[in-house]
């Protein structure tokens, strides 16, 4: 068994790739927050393979948290010299490589000032996020900046000691100011449409809450690109670990993913960039397209799929779409009320979109569950599938299904599946969506009555009526029968 460190990657198994630069030849450009596999499996990968061609060696990683359990990953990574193993999940192939893009992990300490310390240093030339789709403070409906949060109002009093990555970030920018050492950009890699507006506008914010002056060098100097990303990355668990020991490696978070990747980013830097799209990677003028394309239809089509699977016991992904009923009311809903609303980008269609992700999803090779597709649903339903309710609202374009997908959501905030065993916790207000679960399964209207993720859709009777409808036929007849229905049209 190898393990990983920086002294024995020449001992790893042969049929394991490998860094093929000398690490301790790397500096730091980049520090990014919220080191979990995601993370790991696109943009730190994406750099590696660039390193592995002999570019960026002054662009590697500095890792970073800003709450407790990120302690965690921290101690994980650190022990192995922040190399990660990654395992390509393809139908026909397993493969398996070691990446060394990251080369330090910032100590994670009340109120931040290892971290803050670490961004204003002048090497730093990009700090990036992947903090959940959850994880900008907005309101969910109206998407403005959420002052009024606890933690926006702890950091606006205590701008040298903040708990969010925001809050460090202005701290950091503030202290780069004053020091005449010059911006950097902020890069979001979350699945946001828009989401360098959205981190722009939740930075800039939060800084004028205390000092506009602050808050004005900030929204003119730093860069906010906007980008969509994309990589299917299972969480990890006893089978990723095994995968790991297979081929040799004794790794304590390695991290599976499928064999796509995808990275677009809006050509937006104001410090300088590595050459992502030397291997992959593209830039362009305006992401907009290529992130509806695939918010609307792979993020969306995960909240399809996820709450009937979830109430039928059904495990993962995979198993989902190999499920008639399932695969088929997947497939209706994207068609008939999603794709309408997509334009094609260049090179895709989002006919062609939506079979890749077919595709995807069906790969059997992916462990991805139900559970983590169904996971923070209160963020996910409102980026993901709600835009397309209100703006079929508006065009007078069909609504039935995205209706049922709601109320299958509904349903599984209930708590428990159909076979009468309980659904774990899943969502940062699962205790607010289970009680109104409860009252919903009596009174439907109970669930749209909650403002801050269905805005007025209550009061919208073609939707308000078909979610009725739906959920009633749920309790009623179950899932399968509610999705067989909708399948024939009655």
């Amino acid at each position: 068994m190898s393990f990983l460190a920086r002294d024995a990657l020449d001992d790893l198994p042969e049929c394991v790739q490998r860094p093929l630069y000398d690490r301790d030849h790397l500096t730091p450009g980049i520090v990014h927050i919220g080191v979990g596999n995601f993370h790991r499996a696109h943009q730190s990968w994406y750099l590696h393979r660039l390193m592995q061609q002999g570019y960026a060696h002054d662009w590697a990683i500095i890792g970073a948290g800003v709450r407790p359990y990120d302690n965690d990953m921290r101690a994980k990574l650190m022990k192995q010299n922040c190399l990660t193993s990654l395992i390509e999940l393809d139908p026909n192939e397993t493969t398996a490589e070691v990446v060394g893009s990251m080369i330090g992990y910032v100590a994670v300490e009340k109120g931040n000032r290892p971290l803050i310390e670490q961004m204003a240093a002048r090497q730093i030339r990009i700090v990036s996020l992947t903090v959940t789709e959850g994880g900008y403070y907005l309101d969910p409906v109206s998407r403005a900046f959420d002052s009024a949060h606890p933690d926006i109002q702890h950091d606006a009093a205590n701008p040298c000691a903040p708990l969010t990555a925001f809050g460090a970030i202005v701290a950091a920018l503030k202290l780069r100011r004053d020091r005449d050492t010059g911006p950097f950009t902020v890069q979001s890699c979350d699945n946001l449409q828009g989401n360098g507006n959205i981190l722009r506008q939740t930075v800039v914010s939060l800084a004028r809450l205390n000092d506009p002056g602050l808050a004005v060098w900030i929204d003119t100097n730093c860069s906010f690109p906007n980008s969509m990303v994309d990589c299917i990355v299972p969480a990890t668990g006893p089978d990723e670990l095994a995968m790991a020991r297979e081929f040799g490696l004794s790794d304590d978070a390695p991290v599976t993913h499928e064999n796509f990747r995808q990275w677009v980013i809006e050509d937006d830097f104001c410090a300088g960039r590595p050459d992502w799209n030397k291997v992959g990677a593209t830039f362009v003028d305006d992401v907009h397209g290529f992130e509806a394309q695939k918010i609307r239809i792979l993020n969306a089509g995960h909240q399809i799929i996820a709450g009937a699977a979830e109430i039928m016991g059904i495990e993962t992904v995979a198993q989902a779409m190999s499920h008639e009923t399932i695969s088929a009311f997947f497939d209706k809903v994207e068609r008939e009320e999603i794709l309408p609303g997509v334009k094609a980008v260049p090179g895709m269609t989002p006919q062609d979109y939506l079979a890749l992700t077919a595709r995807r999803f069906a790969n059997p090779a992916i462990g991805d569950t139900i559970r983590r597709i169904a996971c923070d649903g209160s963020s996910r339903h409102p980026g993901f599938v709600l835009p397309t309710v209100n703006e079929a609202i508006t065009a007078g374009t069909p609504l039935d299904g995205l209706a049922l997908v709601e109320a299958t959501w509904a349903r599984m905030c209930f708590g428990a599946r159909e076979d009468g065993s309980r659904i774990a916790p899943n969502d940062p207000i699962w205790d607010q969506l289970t009680t109104r679960a409860i009252e919903a399964r009596t009174t439907p209207q109970r669930w749209l009555e909650m403002r801050n993720i269905y805005g007025d859709l209550a009061h919208v009777p073609r939707f308000a009526d078909a979610f009725e409808s739906w959920l009633g036929k749920i309790y009623k007849d179950g899932v399968a029968s509610a999705l067989q229905h909708y399948l024939k049209g009655v």
